[in-house]
């Protein structure tokens, strides 16, 4: 006889039914409460926006049949840094002074792109799967990236390091395989990663458990990518730091490329190029320019050009603050001035003084007479 403590079959199911339930309701509560509070929620549901835009765009203009819905939530993460080559602005004409670099990239990298269906059968003239641009910074990598991108017709996934870190365990690992199967499935692709040395630097027992399983992954992938026929997703990086690299990365980027800083005679070519496109009066000496500037890379050039159309607004600003309002009106419709030899000595002085201070130039590389 059955006392009166146990209980029946249907209470039993009840009960279960009851704790299931409950059990169900704290889930989806506790579920939407962190979803709620992920202070990167915007953040990921902007980026799955512009993906799905950068996608369809992929689709119209290139034909690629593409279905942002058959995108893993990962992938979609990822390709919101995905630039399309129509996209891209930067061509080889826009970068003075860097004519040998640009030669191997064509010969090693874009050459077997365009012709792989006549060499299909070699096993030797195929593009690297690694490609690494080291030197100072600010001359010239990321524009080579691009510009290599750009010539041979490759989608470009600027992939940001800080996008593949996660507060949950194990959602790098997949963020990091999202990186090669959307590249695979958007080939030819280049992944670009810009100061790939603080992402891929020499492994120690220092590094942190999710940090070391992210980048033994990254390797394992990019491994990958050897094994897979006809698959064309190249690696590339950029970095000031190649000692800092792990050994292992280098291995996997056989083309490396040294980007230094340019030389008189290329930076003559740079400030020609960067001038090209602005009114300059007939006493600017591009020699003697390019003499004045040892040590300056090209974005520095670029900084001086840029400071100097500055100086050439000065007089402009005199006039308009002398002036009354119809004057000053009447004054926007006249053309810019233009950039003199003094605008550009002006430029350079103070940009040589800020060096001087940043510790950026040595005491012996400012004692150059302007005289």
């Amino acid at each position: 006889m059955m006392s009166g403590h146990d209980l029946s079959r249907n209470e039993v199911i009840q009960l279960l039914l009851r704790v299931g339930i409950a059990s169900l309701v704290t889930f989806f509560s506790l579920k939407y409460l962190m979803n709620a509070l992920d202070p990167t929620k915007q953040s990921k549901k902007k980026a799955k926006n512009r993906a799905e835009h950068q996608l369809k765009r992929l689709k119209n203009m290139e034909g690629v049949s593409v279905d942002p819905s058959s995108f893993s939530e990962y992938e979609l993460v990822i390709a919101s840094h995905l630039i399309i080559p129509e996209d891209i602005t930067v061509t080889w004409k826009d970068i003075a002074g860097l004519d040998t670099v640009i030669r191997e990239l064509r010969e090693s990298v874009v050459l077997p792109i365009h012709y792989r269906s006549m060499f299909h059968k070699s096993q030797l003239y195929q593009a690297p799967k690694g490609v690494l641009l080291h030197g100072p910074p600010g001359c010239g990598k990321t524009l080579i990236a691009k510009a290599t991108a750009k010539e041979a017709g490759m989608r470009f996934i600027n992939l940001d390091v800080a996008m593949l870190t996660d507060k949950w365990y194990g959602e790098s690992q997949k963020l990091a395989s999202a990186v090669f199967t959307l590249a695979e499935k958007l080939q030819p692709c280049i992944i670009f990663i810009d100061e790939i040395e603080s992402f891929l630097r020499s492994r120690n027992v220092n590094d942190h458990e999710a940090t070391a399983m992210m980048k033994t992954q990254f390797m394992a992938l990019w491994d990958g990518l050897s094994t897979e026929t006809g698959s064309i997703v190249i690696v590339m990086g950029a970095t000031n730091r190649p000692q800092d690299l792990d050994k292992a990365i280098l291995r996997r980027m056989p083309a490396q490329f040294h980007i230094g800083l340019p030389s008189e005679e290329q930076r003559g070519r740079i400030l020609r190029l960067i001038l090209s496109t602005e009114a300059i009066t007939d006493d600017v000496d591009f020699h003697r320019m390019a003499k004045l500037t040892t040590g300056f890379s090209g974005s520095d050039l670029r900084e001086l050009c840029r400071h100097a159309s500055v100086y050439r607004i000065r007089e402009l600003m005199d006039d308009f603050d002398s002036a009354g309002g119809v004057a000053r009106a009447s004054s926007t419709s006249r053309p810019p001035p233009a950039i003199s030899m003094e605008d550009l000595l002006n430029s350079f002085a103070k940009m040589r003084e800020n060096k001087l201070h940043t510790g950026l130039l040595s005491a012996l590389e400012s004692r150059i007479d302007l005289d």
